[in-house]
């Protein structure tokens, strides 16, 4: 470990040989002339986005705004759900009727474990990489919310598909730099893979993830 550990700090020091010891990170420009935008339609979006999500083993339903809360009441009982956490902020016509729902002000992961489900929106979603992203503030909910149930129910609104990783970041900016807010990113269920590449979900969050997407059309 040291002998390789040495090795990649002398060669970071041979790359930087030629630099001023005055200089600093902020005196090089560097070209950022990457991609930035996406050129996909709304529609193409949203299709390429639930592509990506089903790849992951995610389910993914369009549903009309006026009815998020009753598409969610459905998975529930699908799934045999009797209680929901949701975030305080959640919006209200988000929230299932007939199931229980408990607003998340504090919960400890002991009691997350014995409740069903967490209910949440997002602060994007990228479809070129099938991701959401939960930014810890509003409707996506403190992070532990979304790691302990079995189930997560994620909506994302049309106008919250972004096209590209860039434009994703850009999207979070706001809350990392105000609030230094802690990021979720979501691909799938919780997933992980042994040495043989058997596939087992469920390892590190929840095992189930349904993405509602809502939007007039639908």
């Amino acid at each position: 470990m040291s002998a390789a550990r040495e090795e990649i700090l002398g060669r970071i020091r041979s790359a930087l040989a030629d630099v001023p010891a005055t200089e600093r990170p902020g005196d090089v420009p560097v070209e950022r002339d990457y991609r930035r935008r996406g050129k996909l339609g709304a529609e193409a979006r949203i299709e390429l986005l639930a592509e990506r999500l089903r790849d992951y083993h995610a389910e993914v339903r369009t549903v009309a705004p006026d009815r998020v809360g009753e598409a969610v009441a459905e998975a529930c009982g699908q799934w045999g759900l009797t209680e929901v956490v949701v975030p305080p902020e959640l919006e209200a016509a988000w929230r299932p009727p007939g199931v229980e729902v408990v607003e998340d002000r504090g919960l400890d992961p002991a009691e997350l474990d014995r409740i069903d489900a967490a209910v949440t929106g997002c602060a994007a979603a990228i479809a070129e990489t099938g991701t959401l992203l939960l930014d810890g503030r509003g409707a996506s909910g403190r992070r532990v919310i979304t790691l302990v149930p079995d189930h997560h129910i994620c909506v994302v609104t049309v106008d919250q598909v972004l096209e590209s990783v860039p434009e994703g970041v850009a999207a979070l900016a706001p809350a990392v730099i105000d609030d230094h807010a802690p990021i979720t990113l979501v691909s799938g269920p919780s997933a992980s893979s042994d040495i043989e590449l058997s596939r087992v979900e469920g390892v590190h969050g929840p095992r189930n993830l349904l993405v509602l997407i809502a939007g007039p059309g639908f």
